[in-house]
């Protein structure tokens, strides 16, 4: 298992130390821009959020009161920040799905120069590694390892800022709870804060025990594809030309094998995924009303006003969702990983190939280092 570990870090390292590259030299130009828009977008989409959870307590507080012209005037004041929110979002989309594009191409551009470069295609099967399906990796595998590190990233950064921005909001709203044990009187400070740290530690921690093997399971999938799909093409390409019947018939079991292991390899991934969305949906159903629970004490003393109340369950769920990272994006961080580590797989193949030209070209007398 530590070897395992091991060559995955060797994999991930080797996958980053090319995919890094687009925010070197030339494609610079366009990379940071993007990436620093990405940010600015973030950071006003949380203005924005900040913004309209204290509407949230004030238009509630207007209900609360009977007050129609507060009521009014709120209802007024969300047309703009609606309009704020949703052009941020908008705008969220154009720079993350450029930035996305951008980098695939840059990516598939250099591995696919590389594979085709010197002919190194012809030259794979004298190498060792899990190189089969090229095409496959260099298609399929590179859009994914390019398309969720800008979503995971992103997201990431966004939650770590709005969680920052959110407790605050927590501590001055919710305050501190005092209740009576054995006739004593005790005062727990910041009492939403450290119910939204155990709560999203609690399903944190059942999404890491109960989809322990997702990462592993979605690269045997992804990869009993990719021999599924080279074994079609290899019956494809023999159609071409006569062969023997015992060929033929041979190659058509092989892709009978291949099917059978992709669909065995579907339903470890179905149990799977049924495990981690049991996980997220439980929590995406109790972070509410376990909100909801820990404010009526205040609300029902007279402590906290109805507003108030929606404010710090809005407020709540928000850190929630913040600090419960991991949990929402487990399936993807997982699917970046296997696609990343089957295009590390190809590069360091090539790595091999290109070794191997080195000491093919050296010239005649010149010792050779490998022996």
């Amino acid at each position: 298992m530590a070897r395992s570990n091991k060559s995955d870090r060797e994999r991930l390292l080797r996958f980053w130390s090319t995919a890094s590259g687009f925010w070197r030299g030339r494609s610079a130009l366009s990379s940071w821009p993007l990436s620093i828009a990405l940010l600015a977008v973030a950071m006003s989409q949380l203005a924005v959020q900040y913004r309209l959870n204290y509407w949230n307590r004030d238009f509630f507080n207007a209900i609360e009161l009977r007050d129609s012209v507060r009521l009014w005037h709120q209802a007024a004041l969300f047309v703009p920040l609606a309009f704020l929110s949703i052009s941020l979002s908008v705008s969220a989309v154009w720079a993350r799905m450029t930035t996305q594009r951008k980098w695939r191409e840059w990516l598939t551009t250099s591995v696919l120069g590389t594979w085709l470069g010197q002919e190194h295609y012809r030259r794979l099967e004298s190498v060792e590694g899990e190189y089969k399906n090229a095409e496959y990796r260099i298609s399929f595998d590179t859009r994914t390892a390019t398309d969720a590190p800008i979503d995971l990233v992103f997201g990431f950064v966004s939650s770590a800022l709005t969680a920052f921005v959110f407790i605050g909001v927590l501590w001055t709203v919710g305050g501190g709870l005092t209740f009576a044990v054995g006739g004593v009187e005790l005062t727990v400070p910041g009492y939403l804060v450290l119910g939204v740290g155990i709560y999203s530690l609690i399903f944190s921690a059942a999404m890491l025990a109960i989809g322990r093997n997702l990462p592993s399971v979605i690269q045997t999938e992804n990869q009993a594809e990719a021999e599924l799909l080279a074994a079609a093409n290899q019956i494809r390409e023999s159609g071409k030309q006569p062969v023997a019947a015992a060929k033929d018939m041979a190659q058509q079991n092989l892709v009978w094998d291949a099917l059978r292991q992709v669909l065995a390899r579907w339903r470890q991934l179905c149990w799977q995924l049924m495990g981690t969305t049991m996980v997220s949906q439980t929590d995406l159903l109790f972070a509410p009303v376990f909100a909801w629970l820990l404010c009526a004490p205040k609300y029902l003393a007279g402590t906290m006003t109805l507003g108030e109340l929606t404010q710090a369950s809005a407020a709540f769920v928000t850190v929630q969702v913040a600090f419960n990272w991991l949990v929402d994006n487990y399936q993807r961080l997982s699917d970046w990983r296997s696609a990343a580590g089957r295009v590390a797989t190809l590069l360091l193949a090539l790595d091999q190939v290109a070794l191997l030209d080195a000491g093919d070209a050296r010239p005649q007398g010149e010792p050779d280092d490998r022996s």
